[in-house]
């Protein structure tokens, strides 16, 4: 399908002159990897009067870990979180959500950035920046802001950005010295798919716990219910059934082409029970290898 509407092409440099051709422009559009923008572009669902194009920008690449912060650059694909050495040895469960992103072929060109600007609710890296409580950094025409993962979700594809504004980057703080974390995505094959329902959940010393759900809400849900009954308890199957039980009441699924709203619902007490056994076992140096489905 070929793009039929027409709008002028920018490839700033610099993070200053994208934000100016942000500013410049009426209705803009910032291209990073592109799987959902040229989409969109194609069926006018997205008619921009101008593409600024910000793979050159070299400050938007980079994954860098210092002070106990992971900073994830706009530009930063999917595969190159899944090679990154400091992920795979500090953060493997970014990895375990980056390989479940699309095919190789999309997670060459998207970005963890894009994914979250494209915001829709079945975003991969929703519930992992939730329970890791990330930072968006943003720049524009009146400066930088920070703006924390829980508030960036406004709604499904809607957002904190304002006009004229960049993500830049994305940061991670590390939650502890020692953590363990687990990703259970719900497809309806094996490949390329979005997400029917996913659950997110991060094993902390001194039995603490994260967890966030996705695609079952407009936006990622912070379970934080869940994370008060589980928290200092012993992990038993009587404690996962009663945080089993609190999971449809924080959520709010629908029926789609994917799966109905009864499905995604029940699915998510099962996701969640082989999650955070996973994550505590791997906590403890045993469970499943980092990428292993469990569903």
């Amino acid at each position: 399908m070929p793009i039929l509407s027409e709008f002028e092409y920018f490839k700033p440099s610099s993070v200053r002159e994208a934000v100016r051709l942000l500013s410049k422009h009426k209705k803009p559009a910032v291209l990073a990897g592109g799987t959902d923008l040229i989409n969109n572009l194609k069926e006018e669902i997205d008619q921009p009067d101008a593409v600024i194009d910000i793979k050159g920008i070299k400050e938007l690449s980079g994954i860098t870990y210092k002070n106990g912060v992971l900073t994830i650059g706009a530009a930063v694909t999917f595969s190159e979180l899944l090679d990154s050495r400091v992920i795979q040895s500090r953060f493997p469960v970014i990895a375990e959500v980056a390989k479940t992103v699309g095919s190789v072929g999309i997670r060459n060109r998207a970005t963890m950035a894009g994914n979250i600007c494209s915001a829709v609710a079945c975003a991969d890296s929703g519930p992992l920046l939730a329970a890791y409580e990330a930072l968006i950094l943003v720049r524009g025409s009146k400066g930088k802001r920070k703006v924390l993962a829980a508030k960036w979700f406004k709604g499904n594809k809607r957002t904190d950005i304002k006009k004229a504004e960049l993500v830049t980057a994305i940061e991670i703080p590390l939650p502890a010295r020692r953590h363990a974390g687990c990703y259970v995505k719900l497809g309806r094959y094996s490949g390329e798919d979005l997400a029917q329902a996913s659950v997110l959940i991060l094993a902390l010393p001194g039995k603490q716990y994260r967890v966030a759900l996705g695609a079952v809400s407009p936006v990622p849900v912070r379970a934080s219910k869940i994370e008060r009954l589980l928290n200092g308890q012993h992990l038993s199957d009587e404690l996962i059934a009663k945080c089993q039980a609190l999971i449809p009441g924080l959520i709010s699924p629908i029926t789609d082409i994917r799966a109905t709203k009864e499905y995604r619902s029940h699915m998510c007490q099962v996701m969640f029970a082989r999650g955070i056994r996973a994550a505590a076992s791997r906590f403890s140096g045993n469970g499943p290898e980092y990428g292993v489905n469990l569903i």
